[in-house]
């Protein structure tokens, strides 16, 4: 989310922090944004990856079948190591599967409200402590840990963590993003064209610029 003036163009992304695919997206957005002069508005929306395997007080159920088997997460891997080759970007992991996204999610969510402009740093710092440096992000302190290494008040991100009704309201964000037919991601949207998956940098340009 940005606090970027309304005329700014904008695009919408919908991701989930334990995507490696969302954050090889991430990487190739930012490789198209250094080839472009004028400033792009990122309106993140949280996707919960997870949300078919969670018991009713938002744990992960591990014992769940959800139909992807050890071929399913081997061909995963394949094409994680075939996108970071692609876009020249290093990872500490392929993938995290034992890793929640919630809790980074919901501490996000409430950096969107309440501290929109230095969002971008914190949804960064995030990224990077899982994929840079292993690190759980489902863990409350660490999260506190990364928002005070950008400026935000860990208190209030402990909080957020903790809060039932931020909760309630991003698993309504989650709904909302089935509504707009949102089945994967990371799902990129701008002008209402939608481009689907880490698509490389020329294809973000001409999802947003029409070349």
């Amino acid at each position: 989310m940005s606090s970027t003036p309304a005329d700014t163009d904008r695009l919408t992304l919908y991701a989930d922090y334990v995507c490696p695919f969302c954050y090889l997206g991430k990487q190739s957005l930012n490789q198209y944004l250094e080839s472009r002069d004028e400033p792009l508005a990122i309106d993140w929306h949280p996707f919960d990856l997870r949300r078919g395997k969670r018991n009713p007080d938002g744990s992960i159920d591990h014992d769940v079948d959800d139909g992807k088997d050890d071929a399913y997460f081997e061909q995963a891997r394949q094409n994680v190591r075939r996108l970071q080759a692609e876009y020249d970007v290093e990872m500490a992991q392929e993938l995290a599967i034992e890793v929640d996204s919630l809790p980074a999610q919901q501490a996000s969510w409430y950096v969107t409200r309440e501290y929109p402009d230095q969002w971008a740093a914190f949804d960064a710092a995030i990224d990077d402590a899982l994929w840079q440096a292993g690190r759980d992000i489902g863990d409350g302190t660490v999260l506190a840990e990364l928002a005070t290494a950008v400026g935000l008040p860990a208190d209030e991100i402990r909080a957020a963590v903790d809060d039932e009704a931020l909760r309630v309201e991003l698993r309504e964000q989650f709904h909302a993003a089935q509504n707009q037919r949102i089945t994967g991601v990371p799902t990129f949207v701008f002008d209402g064209q939608t481009a689907r998956g880490a698509v490389p940098p020329a294809q973000l340009e001409r999802l947003i610029e029409g070349v």
